[in-house]
């Protein structure tokens, strides 16, 4: 009763050839009885969701249609969700119940999508392998020893192994793309302002992206154009227009130019390196021209990276002091003891070990010396990419450095856990939109080939991954075929 798109499942439902019930009943059969291996989701909402999709059957009987009407959807448990626990996979908010919905999912209510529940997530989206979750690993559908990713890892796993027809994801550091290329699937985050943060509970300001999971090309299009848009309730909302980039995936430009960065291939290991230039061969073979390009200073990226994210979490996670509202110890006396036992209890190792790093930067007599000087290579790295832009239409790269790795392999080696985001945290550093799409497999592993556009450039990242998939089937396979 599924369908392999969001496309066809939104064209079914239209048809009446399934039901929104029926469908969404379907979705949680199969979350049932999978997700006890996978544990991709903190929170089910099945009661709400049949009744809205009940809601939704009635309208499409009278004909009134919504752009996604009927779609189920796995939402990141770093949106609020009014009347739904928004634990951000933290102890810190396990009993915390939004009142208000995010923008992303007030705009994704509104377009007709229905919510399966919240997805599993390192906490407060801290981690590139979802194992530093208060509700523990997310685990890899394709072989449940190895990584999903993170820190969006619940929501990759669910639809990579087909117990969710898409997902919503945050990137910081390469949050949606790491986890979508360990796990096979279609990844994308926007140019930083293109979707609104409004509710989505903050790690790094000036970093965080929200975006989406999807099977297809074509499907993260259709619900790109939903989510995106000026929001007055954020301030680095963007007020620029929204194309139709579904339209513009099948009628638009096919030419390309494209640039491969020195920096992203050299140290490549045999497998991927092989697997990469096979995809280069096929963007070749489609008429895209490709030019070998510097990116300099994004070998400071991670660097950098690991100095102003943490600045920002140190001063965003300051408000989890255990007064207003989420864990509160019980072990005080008076009020120091409240907000250091609290927080003591409340967050974990990974979450601690970023806000005294990002406290450290940010204190006298080392701010110069470690901020200040983390936003100038910053700067290095955009201009090393606007330098680039100007010579190609966009930028291809592998999304990680290798294959998935095993659960507990790099936990107690965290500059080897940081590094795993190598190709991806330039590119929230410079503010721009990247994607990853699947490109082959290694040792039964999926890996992941890694898009990068100009700023509110998404459509042509979109073109170019939907004109690399009719090349290709990748994007089709599934775990356990």
């Amino acid at each position: 009763m599924t369908y392999k798109s969001v496309k066809k499942t939104i064209d079914a439902i239209k048809k009446k050839d399934v039901s929104a019930t029926e469908l969404t009943q379907e979705y949680f059969n199969l979350i049932k009885k999978n997700d006890k291996d996978l544990n991709c989701f903190i929170t089910l909402t099945e009661e709400k969701a049949l009744q809205k999709a009940g809601d939704i059957d009635k309208d499409i009987s009278k004909n009134n249609l919504k752009p996604l009407s009927g779609l189920p959807i796995a939402q990141k448990d770093i949106f609020c969700t009014k009347g739904v626990k928004t634990s951000c996979g933290s102890k810190m908010l396990d009993n915390f119940i939004s009142p208000y919905d995010a923008t992303v999912i007030e705009k994704l209510n509104e377009a007709g999508t229905i919510m399966l529940g919240k997805t599993n997530m390192d906490e407060f989206a801290m981690g590139s392998s979802n194992e530093t979750s208060f509700y523990g690993p997310v685990k890899n559908p394709w072989d449940t020893d190895y990584v999903p990713g993170g820190s969006s890892g619940g929501s990759a796993s669910a639809v990579a192994a087909r117990i969710a027809p898409c997902s919503t994801g945050t990137d910081t550091g390469g949050s949606i793309r790491q986890p979508a290329s360990l796990c096979g699937i279609c990844g994308l985050k926007p140019t930083y302002g293109r979707v609104s943060r409004f509710g989505m509970i903050a790690f790094a300001s000036s970093l965080d992206q929200a975006g989406l999971f999807t099977t297809d090309a074509l499907d993260a299009a259709i619900l790109l154009k939903e989510i995106s848009g000026h929001d007055p309730k954020d301030s680095t909302s963007s007020n620029v227009d929204v194309p139709d980039y579904y339209d513009y995936c099948v009628n638009g430009k096919e030419m390309f130019t494209i640039g491969i960065p020195e920096e992203f291939v050299k140290d490549l290991n045999d497998d991927v390196k092989d697997t990469f230039y096979q995809s280069v061969k096929v963007l070749e073979k489609i008429g895209c021209k490709i030019k070998t390009i510097n990116l300099q200073h994004t070998g400071l990226g991670v660097s950098a990276y690991q100095v102003v994210a943490p600045a920002e979490c140190s001063s965003n996670l300051s408000r989890f002091d255990g007064v207003r509202f989420g864990h509160r110890s019980k072990n005080m006396s008076n009020l120091e003891e409240l907000y250091r036992e609290s927080r003591s209890e409340g967050f974990g190792k990974e979450v601690k070990r970023r806000i005294l790093v990002g406290t450290y930067a940010l204190s006298a007599g080392y701010y110069d010396a470690y901020y200040l000087k983390a936003q100038k290579v910053r700067n290095l790295i955009a201009q090393d990419f606007k330098n680039a832009f100007k010579e190609v239409d966009l930028i291809l790269g592998p999304t990680t450095p290798d294959k998935a790795f095993k659960i507990g392999e790099k936990m107690n080696d965290p500059i080897a856990m940081y590094l795993s985001d190598v190709y991806t945290v330039s590119t929230n550093l410079a503010g721009l939109p990247a994607m990853s799409i699947p490109m082959g497999f290694k040792e039964g592993m999926p890996l992941g080939l890694q898009i990068i556009g100009n700023h509110f450039d998404e459509k042509n990242i979109l073109k170019i991954s939907h004109l690399f998939q009719k090349e290709t089937d990748w994007h089709e396979k599934e775990p356990g075929e």
